[in-house]
This record gives structure tokens, C-alpha cells and sequence, in this order.
């Protein structure tokens, strides 16, 4: 999939139609990742490094953390929107865990699309579709940037 986030001004509110993907990224996560994002946020449970442990609580295996799931699906937009500060809110419901293999690690996409736009306020709704193969991990995945 190619990277189409290399905006580096302000995207054009009026260009703006409803359904334009405004980008696309994957993500490829291994257990290395997991031990670095739990040292950068000091986030030591135990499900994100040992198979073991992540199993005796009744998961299929190591997961990724939630937080940096979030964090790396709203990059795409993040960089689309020429600046963090223009993103106003971001909310999502977990949906499903991403599962990172001890050997393959985990690919996950992003795609954001515009969802509707606020033209009194010239803020666009993005919203994301975050997936591991087929399956949506993070539901109801929205941005509000504020492009005026």
C-alpha cells in the first residue's frame, strides 16, 4: 500500500468531497515494538511480551498495547493535516486486540476517509478503518481536524 500522507501544508477545506480517502498506511508491529512502546510508557503488563502469561488470562496470544494501536492509526492523519495541533478530537472503541506473532509480528492498516464536513466550523471528520487482515480492530475510529 502506498504512503499518500506526505502533505506538508494545510489540506484545502473546500477541496473536500465526503468519502475521499485522504490516507493510507501499514503498520507492521513485532514483539521488538511491544518492548520498546512499554519502555517508552513504562505499560509492563505482562500480555505484551509473554505468550504464556497472555494465555493463562484466556487471550490467543501477545497483544499489542492498545494505546499504541491508537497512536500509530491517527499518524496517517496527523501527517495528512500538516500539523498535531489541527487535530481537535480523537476517539475510538477497541474492537478487537491485534495479536502480534513471536515470528511474523502483525500488519496493520489504516485508511482515512473523509466522513462529513463541518463547513461553519471548517472541521472535517476522518474516519479511520484500522484492520489486522480482515478483521477491524479499532471501531467508530474518528478524527476531527480543524482546517480553518
Amino acid at each position: 500500500m502506498a504512503d499518500t500522507t506526505a502533505a506538508t501544508t494545510t489540506p484545502d477545506f473546500a477541496a473536500l468531497v465526503v468519502g475521499d480517502v485522504v490516507a493510507e498506511r501499514e503498520f507492521a508491529l513485532t514483539r521488538d515494538s511491544l518492548v520498546r512502546y512499554a519502555g517508552a510508557s513504562g505499560d509492563f503488563n505482562a500480555i505484551h511480551y509473554r505468550d504464556d502469561v497472555a494465555r493463562e488470562v484466556g487471550l490467543p496470544g501477545v497483544l499489542a498495547h492498545g494505546m499504541l494501536t491508537m497512536g500509530f492509526a491517527v499518524q496517517p492523519v496527523v501527517d495528512w493535516a500538516g500539523d498535531p495541533g489541527r487535530v481537535a478530537d480523537y476517539q475510538v472503541r477497541f474492537t478487537r486486540p491485534v495479536v502480534v506473532d513471536p515470528e511474523s509480528g502483525a500488519l496493520v492498516t489504516v485508511v482515512a476517509k473523509v466522513g462529513q464536513l463541518d463547513e461553519s466550523a471548517t472541521v472535517a471528520r476522518i474516519d479511520l478503518t484500522v484492520k489486522l487482515g480482515g478483521d477491524t480492530v479499532l471501531g467508530k475510529a474518528q478524527v476531527r481536524v480543524a482546517l480553518g
